[in-house]
């Protein structure tokens, strides 16, 4: 055999299998990456998505307390109340019932001055 076709043999021997590699379908459109690469892209994509999303909730938790403690600065104080009543004594409660019987009589004194000069007859 001559040289020439100890290389030509070789070429083809060497060829032959590079020629017919195939590579498998690859759903991400790049079938240099192995299946575990694929998850493990996968599996960062996925902790990327997580994190950004319990950064979202820790910011808008803290907005809330924020929001919280703005409303309860603005919030009015409660009113003073009166106190309980205690029982009146008999003397505060005749009193009580005179002035009370007092304003009743002159509302009723006003307008039956009322009344009686509805009542009139036109002169």
């Amino acid at each position: 055999m001559t040289r020439s076709s100890i290389l030509a043999v070789a070429l083809i021997a060497l060829a032959g299998p590079v020629s017919a590699q195939v590579y498998p379908y690859s759903p991400t459109g790049r079938p240099d990456l192995t299946t575990g690469d694929v998850h493990r892209y996968e599996m960062d994509r996925l902790r990327n998505q997580s994190d950004r999303s319990q950064a979202l909730a820790q910011s808008q938790t803290a907005q809330t307390r924020a929001t919280i403690q703005s409303l309860q600065a603005r919030r009015q104080p409660p009113l003073d109340l009166p106190e309980a009543r205690r029982p009146l004594t008999l003397e505060e409660a005749r009193q009580a019932r005179q002035a009370s019987e007092a304003r009743s009589g002159a509302v009723v004194r006003s307008t039956t001055q009322i009344d009686t000069w509805l009542d009139r007859r036109p002169q």
